[in-house]
Parts: C-alpha cells; structure tokens; sequence
C-alpha cells in the first residue's frame, strides 16, 4: 500500500527585537508561487522541526534567530498550492540585518501597517493569527 501524507514544513515570522516597533521579515520568493512570504520551508527527513526553523531561517534570511514559541500548526490541504503541506510556525526573535538568500529574491523588513498585500499560501491568515495575538494577546483558534 502506498500512503500519500503531507509533507512537514516551517514557517518563521522572525521579530527584530532591535528596531522600533519590533518589525518582521518576509521574503520575497524566486520560485513559484511568487510573492512575499514569511520565512519558512521543508523539514528534512530525521530533522526536528526546531532544528529545520532555525536552519530555514539562517538560510533565506542570513538571521540567527531565537525560537521563542509556536504560533499554531496550519494544515488546510489547499494552503500550499504545489502539495499537501502542514506548516509548524514558529515566533522567533533576532537582531541585525537580514540579507536575502537560497531562494528568497529579496528580503523586507515590515511593521503591522507596511505589510505588501501579495502575500503567498496562507500567509495572510497566519499573519493575522500572529497580529491579533501579539497586539491583544489572543491565541489563534484551531481549525
């Protein structure tokens, strides 16, 4: 029997602790679906999913990051629209200049009010969950 499962990946909404108003980076994305993107990717086969965070985070951002919780875990089979994915999404912290890598194009830094409106997968959704929780404090909802 074959099984077709999702595959596991990350998202990173990194926070640079060291500017006012504590802004986030997206990337904006070389491969399709293009757009912006909150850092993220595939967890690798044996890899924890922290490990696979912090590592995806180094790699399209050049960011150290401080994991600081999880956010919620998105599932919808439609939020990614190459493949069934399941996405753990981190809030990180760090300092310093990011500078696009891998296969980010380019890299942005932006407060609640700046975010580009071309934003890929669900990333919208999360980045409201994580608005409305950093802002007021409420969790996101399952489901």
């Amino acid at each position: 029997m074959t099984y077709r499962n999702p595959t596991p990946t990350v998202d990173i909404i990194i926070e640079l602790v060291d500017r006012p108003h504590r802004p986030i980076v997206l990337i904006e994305r070389h491969n399709l679906p293009l757009g912006w993107a909150i850092p993220g990717g595939f967890v690798d086969y044996g890899e924890a999913v922290e490990v696979a965070a912090r590592r995806e985070a180094e790699e399209e951002t050049g960011l150290q990051v401080e994991l600081v919780e999880q956010l919620l875990v998105y599932s919808d089979r439609d939020r990614d629209p190459r493949q069934h994915t399941i996405s753990i999404v981190f809030l990180a912290t760090a300092t310093g200049e990011p500078v696009a890598g891998d296969d980010a194009k380019g890299v942005g830094i932006f407060e609640y009010w700046r975010v580009p409106g071309n934003l890929c997968f669900d990333h919208d959704r999360i980045l409201r969950d994580y608005w409305r929780y950093r802002h007021y404090g409420i969790r996101p909802r399952l489901g």
